[in-house]
């Protein structure tokens, strides 16, 4: 009979000491309501509570990841994209989070949808491709704005993927091709000009060194020669301007 008691009893604190007592694990906090109220927020580490009296809601503090699925856009001037987008938040008001909202994340994932339509729905299609980071910081204060009563802060907003439609992607490429052909237009323009300013101021000095002229003449009869594989008797240029005012 004895053994059978100690028994009971040992069964019952075991009851006792697993109703009482809450592990909080180091990431998280434990918000305690004692007969539905709010009590207490426990921090991590064993707490206890009164059985059957006290209720405990654990909450999850790291960051979570909430993934925007593609929406629809129309932007300011007209162009209607396919965006994504990935939103970074985390709790930061325990009782906030159990007693203000039933499921944040999901919350929150309807204000970013919202939100996302709105603010690139006042954005032009330039601003969307070029300024990334100003459109994601933008998205981030609105929707921190409606998140922080419950107790969730909004830590980062990525707008991912922006797709654009066909026809706009071939404009886009048109329009990138035409300006790769202009610059290169360009450059080569710009290219031939230094070739004949260089090639006015060698004339020049070597109308100023006869000497020099004769020494290039000279080079250039050996370059050809080489070229054909044959022999070229050199003509000094003064015989050859002796014969040209000859002839005339």
């Amino acid at each position: 009979m004895n053994l059978l008691v100690i028994a009971g009893i040992v069964v019952v604190l075991i009851v006792l000491a697993f109703l009482t007592g809450k592990i909080v694990w180091q990431y998280e906090r434990g918000v305690v309501f004692r007969f539905g109220k709010y009590r207490s927020t426990r921090e991590p580490g064993l707490n206890l509570i009164i059985p059957l009296i006290d209720r405990m809601r654990k909450v999850d503090m790291r960051v979570a990841t909430m993934v925007v699925e593609p929406q629809e856009v129309i932007t300011r001037d007209n162009v209607t994209v396919q965006v994504d987008a990935v939103v970074y938040l985390q709790p930061v008001n325990p009782e906030d989070v159990i007693i203000k909202v039933q499921d944040y994340i999901k919350a929150t994932s309807q204000v970013a949808l919202t939100t996302l339509r709105s603010v690139l729905g006042q954005s032009d299609l330039d601003e969307l491709l070029s300024q990334r980071d100003r459109i994601n910081k933008r998205l981030r204060v609105v929707i921190d704005e409606h998140t922080e009563p419950w107790g969730v802060m909004v830590q980062l907003v990525e707008v991912k993927d922006v797709l654009l439609p066909e026809s706009l992607q071939r404009a886009m490429a048109r329009q990138a091709e035409a300006e790769r052909e202009k610059r290169a237009k360009i450059i080569h323009a710009e290219g031939e000009l230094q070739a004949s300013d260089a090639l006015v101021q060698a004339g020049k000095n070597l109308q100023t060194a006869p000497a020099s002229l004769e020494l290039r003449y000279l080079q250039t009869l050996t370059e050809m020669a080489g070229e054909r594989n044959s022999t070229i008797i050199p003509i000094p240029l003064g015989i050859l301007r002796l014969a040209g005012k000859d002839d005339s």
